[in-house]
């Protein structure tokens, strides 16, 4: 299974994605979230966001028209391309080695996205992540759920398939706790059209969002 959650699969899988021109909309319960997370941003003065996992730019907008510099990173290359055209800082990078200095954010965002971490590989992708972005600085974190199994997506219907690593809600809250403070933790149920995840139906889930608060001094 450490095979299939590979970097690499996972950009193929993307890259063919985009390339095909397909874009999931934004869940309305995201976009609400999102401009929440904006709100908190700008009351705390903090004018800079990190998104890890851009996909093809769709929250980054959101950060840019509200006002907020944005940069992002992701695996595809096609999800750089398409995210660059929309006028958004992205660059291909990978969550294990981020190419920023320490502290270089003051906060975070990344959406369905860290569910595609092995357990294995968690803590240290959490550590980086902790690592680019300021001391208290918040950051969004968006998953889909389940019984603290990974799997490939069944609804994936060619190769490679994606690797979804799916944590309870308990264990999100035990890994992510680890790494700072879970200021605030929230769930919504799946629904279909834009609230559905991934699986088709094939599993139970629903939507998990937190924001980590790093710690306040460097570990």
């Amino acid at each position: 299974m450490e095979e299939h959650g590979s970097e690499q699969r996972l950009a193929e899988f993307y890259n063919r994605r985009a390339a095909s021109g397909w874009e999931h909309p934004l869940a309305p319960r995201r976009v609400e979230q999102c401009q929440r997370f904006i709100s908190l941003l700008k009351s705390e003065r903090r004018h800079n966001v990190l998104e890890i996992g851009s996909g093809t730019g769709l929250d980054g907008l959101q950060f840019l028209r509200a006002g907020i510099h944005y940069t992002g990173v992701d695996l595809s290359e096609e999800h750089v391309h398409r995210s660059r055209a929309k006028g958004l800082d992205v660059s291909v990078a990978s969550a294990r080695q981020l190419p920023f200095a320490d502290g270089t954010f003051p906060a975070a965002w990344t959406m369905s996205t860290l569910l595609h971490v092995p357990a294995t590989d968690i803590d240290g992708v959490l550590r980086e992540l902790v690592r680019v972005t300021a001391p208290n600085a918040p950051i969004a974190v968006g998953l889909w759920s389940g019984e603290d199994v990974e799997v490939l997506n069944p609804e994936d219907d060619v190769e490679p398939r994606r690797f979804f690593s799916r944590r309870s809600d308990a264990t999100v809250r035990q890994v992510f706790g680890r790494h700072g403070a879970i200021e605030d933790f929230v769930t919504w149920p799946e629904g279909a059209g834009e609230e559905s995840g991934p699986g088709a139906g094939n599993w139970t889930q629903h939507y998990q969002f937190l924001i980590l608060r790093t710690p306040a001094s460097p570990k």
